[in-house]
């Protein structure tokens, strides 16, 4: 059952000009596409809810637990510059008014 597709129609809407030969090899190649989205929409059962993901998933989140944090003297032993115990970095934004 081929599709019967307004090629002139669809190229005014993406704005191309097309020539005779695009327009026929375009109307073919999007009936095809029609006609397979088609074929996939006869497969689509109604008693199958809709998934995102095939495989049913649980939650992979760890419980969140409190713990002690990395010393500061640590976290900042290779850090390039420092400055008052913090991560010296350069300003990317100005200040004032």
């Amino acid at each position: 059952m081929p599709v019967d597709i307004d090629i002139e129609h669809v190229a005014k809407l993406a704005r191309l000009d097309l020539t005779d030969e695009e327009r026929e090899r375009l109307r073919a190649q999007l009936g095809a596409i029609l006609e397979h989205a088609a074929k996939v929409g006869e497969v689509a059962a109604a008693d199958v809810p809709p998934t995102a993901t095939p495989i049913p998933r649980a939650n992979v989140f760890r419980d969140d637990s409190p713990e002690p944090s990395l010393p500061a003297e640590e976290a900042l032993r290779n850090a390039p510059e420092r400055e008052s115990g913090r991560f010296k970095v350069p300003r990317i934004a100005e200040t004032g008014a």
